[in-house]
């Protein structure tokens, strides 16, 4: 499934979740892996290129020469976690996080994304975290992106990076057909079982007469069925409707209640031309969650992966 695994990494004290996580996912496929370090500056424009020296804290323009001091230390600072993968390669450049992301992805024929929710400098930056956002950064990848992202909140154990048990979040939408080939994809990669879920919508007020629901659940559960038809057999799978008034709630309890490795998910709120925006929901669980999720936003993130 991959051949190019690219991390983004903001931090050059430590070696990350998302380079970790993405060093592991390399070595399962044996896959090149990109770790790429954006230079921040305050400024935009023609003066991006002014940033802070990383020991130092003082301003400077960054050319050729710093960006080499940074990638080395960078190197330095992942070299014993990533002694036992010796495949990767590390670029370091200005500009804006989610742009440099974008081109270099895109430049090294990359795969599959995988960043943390928050920036690691927030508070170096003078940036509050915000409970239930996932950042600037991994907002404008999964809105841009044409390969699945993966973000990651937490340290992730290499027995679950086997992704044995795969939920997939479904709400009917496009993108959320291509969550669901992609889940099936892991699934014959990784003999996964395969766990669909969907949340039917409940007033909290006045009270949902018990049999109108139970009726409504009955339909979606037979709808659920139908719209994952094309599971193949063999692979493990069960279907699951619970009601509920918060989608990102119910998804992340559901998640915790059957011990999820990896949830899949659509970024679908709306579609406006031909740009796909994140939604509340994949927000919401992408910065809460315990186990890593995959966003798949287009239909062509699946053209590599299928072919």
């Amino acid at each position: 499934m991959y051949k190019n695994v690219l991390a983004a990494t903001d931090l050059l004290s430590v070696c990350d979740t998302a380079v970790l996580t993405a060093a592991e996912i390399a070595k399962q496929y044996n896959a090149k892996l990109y770790i790429l370090h954006v230079l921040e500056s305050s400024y935009s424009g023609k003066y991006r290129h002014f940033v802070k020296h990383f020991k130092t804290g003082e301003e400077i323009v960054s050319g050729a020469e710093y960006e080499e001091t940074v990638k080395e230390e960078l190197d330095k600072t992942c070299s014993e976690a990533l002694k036992p993968y010796s495949n990767y390669e590390i670029k370091v450049t200005a500009g804006f996080p989610w742009e440099e992301t974008l081109r270099w992805a895109r430049r090294k024929g990359v795969d599959l994304i995988v960043l943390g929710p928050h920036s690691g400098r927030a508070e170096e930056k003078g940036v509050a975290r915000v409970s239930g956002t996932i950042g600037s950064t991994v907002e404008g990848v999964v809105m841009h992106e044409r390969c699945p992202v993966m973000i990651v909140n937490r340290p992730i154990p290499e027995e679950r990076l086997t992704f044995k048990k795969v939920m997939a979040c479904i709400d009917f939408s496009k993108s959320c057909e291509c969550a669901l080939r992609f889940a099936i994809k892991l699934a014959q990669k990784h003999s996964s079982k395969l766990l669909m879920f969907h949340m039917v919508a409940v007033p909290s007020s006045p009270r949902y007469p018990q049999a109108e629901l139970e009726a409504e659940i009955n339909a979606v559960t037979k709808k659920l069925e139908r719209f994952c038809e094309t599971i193949p057999k063999g692979i493990e799978h069960e279907y699951s409707v619970w009601e509920g008034t918060s989608p990102y709630l119910e998804i992340l309890k559901y998640a915790r209640e059957k011990d999820v490795d990896l949830l899949t998910m659509g970024s679908h709120t709306r579609e406006k031309g031909e740009k796909w925006y994140v939604g509340s929901a994949v927000e919401q669980v992408s910065s809460r969650s315990i186990c890593p999720v995959a966003v798949v936003t287009d239909p062509k993130v699946l053209l590599k992966i299928e072919g």
